[in-house]
Parts: C-alpha cells; structure tokens; sequence
C-alpha cells in the first residue's frame, strides 16, 4: 500500500511518536474561524476515534464559549487524554482546577522579542513560571511547560525557563517555533539539547508553525532528536501559514521514516472534510493526503498507466480511503476515453475514439475546466460532434 521504494530505508526511525492535537486552539485561531462548543465537541469526538492520543481542549479563561467547550469535551468520556491551555498566571490555572482538566501546558514567551515587547523582565518571568506551575502541580495537574518563542530565545534564557519549570514540577516540556522560523537542523539540535540537559525522563513535545513551509519537516526532525509528542491541528489550520497539519505529519512517519503512530490514516479525509466544513475554509485540491486531485487523473500519459496504481502514486487511496478515478479535460488521452467510457458503461468502438478524444478536449478548453460525465455522455449520443 505504500510505494516509495527504498531510497528512504537507510534513513527509517526508530522513535515512539504521539498526537498532541491542537486545533481546537490553535488552530482556531485561523482568521475567520469560530466554532462554537458543540461544535468542538464533534471535532474532539472525531480526533478520539480517529487515534489522537492528546486533544487540547482550549484555553477556558479566553472566553465563555471556550469554558464551556472545556467543560463540555472533558466530561465526554473520549478516549484521547484531554489538555487545557494556560498562560503562566495563577488565574488562568485557577480555571483549569475548578474545571477538573488532568492535564494541560502552561506558557510564558521567553524570547527576548516577546520579552521586550511585554514588558516584563527575565527575572520576572522565572517567577512567574515557577509560581504557575507549581500550584498547578500541586492541584494535581500534569503540566507540560511551554515556552513561547523558545527557538528564537537566548540560549542561556531558554535553559534558565525551562530549568526552571521542571524544577517546579513540569512533568514534560515543549519545544515551541512560534512564528516558524526554524529549519529542521536547527530544529532537532535544539529539542537534542533540550533532551541532552533535563534528561531522557523528561518527554519532549514540539510545536511547530508552518510559515515557510517546513512544519512537516520541522516534525520529522524533532522525532529523530528524541521528540515524544508531535503538536499538530487538522488541516494545517492556524495563524499566519498555519501549525504542523496532523495527517501529513502522521503519513511522512509512516510512508517515508517507516514509523508507526496511533493515527488511523483512513479517517483522515473525513475528518478533514469534518472540519474544513465546520470552519468555513477551503483546501487546495493538491493538498497532500486530503486534496480532491490526488488520486484524479487527467493526463493522457498518467491514464495509460492507471491500471497500475504502483507506477503513478506513492501510496494507494485504500491506505487513505480515497477513492481513484479518471476526468476529463485539456489534456486527456485515448486511453483516457477508454476508461471512463468503460466506468459509465458506455460503448464507444475503437474506431470512434479519437473524434471523441478531440471533442472533449475542445470542450475542456473552452471551459477552461474538466469535462462532466453527463457532457461526455452528450458528447458520445452526439458521435463527438457539438
């Protein structure tokens, strides 16, 4: 079912990977976007039937509407572990005890950008990690401290915050490229070092933004640094670019790396449609995993070998519960015309082939678009004349 041959093999991990799922967050924050707490609800049901181990639920002192959509999906009884958000600021997290959410990340920007920006000094700010996470802690939530900014952080500063949050009680700790400027070496030398001075005992997420189009490399790379927890939202949905997309991230592991995660691929589409529906946006058709073009074909040279899946695609639309068919345009081919003349149960000789041929392509280029199927059906009733 996955046919990419064995260029990558010298090159497969060994890494044990989890879903940290944020869209319901993060990727929320998408221009335009509201979803309402039923409508999160359905989302996180979906996420959980799908494998995602770990749904951010969201940041409940945001907004009413997000209280409720906490409230709502962590008395659900999903099978995914469900997190909240939280600044460092002790009311944020009063919020999270007064909710009952068993989990949750805890952020302060350390960058000396947001520092600046906020006004707030490094010395404040270490107080401010240490006193949120520890009474979270001590509230018996497990916390993961998030560190905004962190790959644009001083080094030493970046060491210091989350030093300082482990020592608090921060169970786990995140590796955050806010604004997506990280490529992947730096990626995975920064979660290496991270992992190098708190130790293997302390698991590793990373999260990555998408501005330069390396989210999903940025993934890869922090899994082979060590990185046990992989944040991600359905689609690539976020602000600016968007996050890590949940299901290209799940099929480069797989397909390429050869590593295995919770994440049944064959719910992806339909979870992305879910979504895209619930949000209001659309998607490119060529978008990898999820596109409407992936397993169409027009070209009259890729028709000729749509007998043979293997020959024209990397993974087969089973492994992601496509479904594989043949249009109609500019650019089809006689066999082209054989083969959805075949799937419509249409009977057209050999011989009258190429009018035919000729006629759609006319039409295609007129239209400046596919073909219908009930046009090529007046095209063959009309013996390819129009």
């Amino acid at each position: 079912m996955i046919w990419t041959g064995a260029l990558n093999r010298p090159y497969a991990l060994q890494a044990e990977v989890g879903f940290y799922d944020t869209t319901l967050r993060d990727g929320e924050q998408t221009v335009g976007v509201v979803l309402m707490p039923e409508k999160k609800l359905e989302i996180a049901r979906a996420l959980s039937e799908a494998g995602v181990e770990r749904i951010e639920a969201g940041f409940p002192r945001v907004s009413v509407d997000d209280w409720e959509a906490v409230e709502l999906i962590s008395g659900a009884g999903l099978a995914a572990q469900i997190w909240g958000f939280s600044r460092a600021v002790r009311a944020d997290v009063e919020a999270l005890v007064e909710l009952g959410v068993p989990a949750s990340v805890i952020e302060s920007p350390i960058s000396e950008l947001k520092l600046r920006a906020l006004g707030v000094s490094r010395e404040e700010m270490l107080k401010r990690i240490r006193a949120a996470v520890s009474y979270a802690v001590e509230n018996g939530i497990l916390v993961a401290y998030f560190g905004v900014d962190s790959t644009r952080a001083e080094p030493d500063f970046y060491d210091a915050a989350y030093a300082t949050a482990v020592e608090a009680g921060a169970a786990e700790v995140v590796v955050v490229d806010t604004i997506g400027v990280a490529g992947p070496e730096a990626v995975a030398e920064l979660v290496g070092r991270t992992r190098e001075r708190l130790g293997p005992e302390v698991p590793i997420h990373f999260h990555g933004h998408n501005d330069f189009g390396l989210a999903t490399a940025n993934a890869v790379a922090a899994v082979r640094a060590g990185a046990r927890w992989i944040h991600t939202t359905v689609n690539g949905m976020g602000e600016r670019a968007g996050n890590a997309n949940l299901g290209e991230v799940a099929l480069a592991l797989r397909a390429v790396y050869e590593v295995e995660t919770a994440l049944d691929l064959g719910r992806v589409r339909s979870l992305a449609g879910q979504v895209r529906e619930l949000s209001g946006y659309a998607l490119e058709p060529w978008k990898p995993l999820v596109g409407e073009n992936l397993f169409r074909r027009e070209s009259g040279a890729v028709a000729s070998q749509f007998h043979d899946p293997e020959a024209i695609e990397p993974y087969s639309s089973e492994l992601v519960a496509a479904e594989r068919g043949i249009v109609l345009g500019k650019k089809s081919g006689m066999d082209s015309i054989r083969i959805k003349s075949e799937e419509l149960g249409l009977d057209v000789p050999e011989e009258a082939r190429p009018a035919l041929l000729e006629a759609v392509k006319k039409l295609g280029t007129e239209k400046r678009g596919l073909v219908t199927d009930e046009e090529f059906r007046r095209l063959v009733s009309d013996g390819g004349t129009r």
